[in-house]
């Protein structure tokens, strides 16, 4: 039998608010202290992920928030011919600040204010809950842009995101400013369905993990998101029920490996990728969710 319609509807509530927002608010003042190493700096500050997105759930607890510099930025050049190449080279000589001497800087701030509840991720810098204090996830990051012309400083194009590497050194490329405002627009296009369905379905994946059915990392919120939203706007409406049954069943007969992620820079899809998602992690979670929709 189908999951009744008012435990849907109670998944769809966002989660904490107040104790989010706090989080961000005192940590975000912390990096902003005056006599910072790198307060001469241009950077930044802004909440990304489920908190910044409105997508979060009461199981969530960490709050990701964003430092990045435009004092230095990071470039795609692959789309261009050798010529534009030479060009860029030439207009934009090598930096001598460097994305590691930011993220330096900035974790010395942190384990300033933060001494005892610091630690270092693979890709953040963590800061342990405490008190009111939800845990935190702070990535540094530096400008990045993926270019699709170059002529000069003045007659270029390209599409703006952030960068940052993981412990293993690899550079990540992420576009939060372009996910954040399609998902908005596609919340808005599905006459504010989109959202609570996104976290209706991060909620089941929460029961799944705690029954044992999957492993907690199968499924990340950012490719959940991403899965919503490719599906056709008319698939939402007229009740969380009918919302799910027609989502899940348009995206299990649909071509996946042509998903785009929300920020519709990548496929959603796609092995041997840090920017997107496991085919075979997706199918899992999606056959997971029918058995719990059947068997509840």
């Amino acid at each position: 039998m189908a999951i009744p319609e008012d435990q849907l509807e109670t998944w769809s509530h966002r989660g904490s608010v107040t104790q989010s927002s706090s989080t961000y608010a005192t940590i975000k003042n912390a990096l902003e202290e005056a006599g910072s190493v790198y307060s001469n700096r241009s950077y930044k500050i802004f909440l990304q992920g489920s908190y910044g997105n409105d997508t979060n759930i009461y199981s969530e607890s960490d709050v990701d928030i964003v430092i990045c510099t435009d004092s230095i930025f990071y470039h795609d050049l692959e789309s261009l011919p050798q010529d534009q190449k030479e060009a860029f080279q030439a207009s934009y000589p090598n930096a001598t600040y460097s994305w590691a001497q930011f993220k330096n800087d900035v974790l010395s701030k942190i384990l300033a204010k933060y001494p005892s509840a610091t630690s270092l991720g693979t890709k953040a810098i963590k800061i342990a809950a405490s008190g009111n204090r939800r845990s935190a996830d702070v990535v540094v990051a530096a400008e990045f842009c993926r270019y699709h012309k170059f002529l000069s400083r003045n007659n270029q194009e390209y599409t703006e995101g952030i960068c940052f590497f993981n412990s293993a050194g690899n550079r990540i490329e992420n576009y939060p400013k372009q996910h954040s405002q399609n998902c908005t627009a596609k919340h808005q296009a599905t006459n504010t369905w989109f959202k609570p369905m996104v976290r209706i379905l991060k909620n089941m994946r929460a029961k799944l993990v705690d029954d044992g059915v999957i492993a907690r990392d199968i499924a990340p919120s950012y490719y959940i998101e991403g899965l919503l939203y490719n599906v056709p706007n008319n698939k939402f409406g007229f009740s969380y029920d009918n919302s799910f049954v027609n989502s899940i069943n348009w995206i299990s007969a649909a071509d996946r490996s042509r998903f785009v992620c929300a920020n519709e820079q990548y496929y959603l899809l796609r092995e041997n990728s840090l920017v997107c998602w496991e085919p075979t992690k997706c199918d899992e979670f999606l056959k997971a969710l029918i058995e719990l929709w059947k068997k509840w």
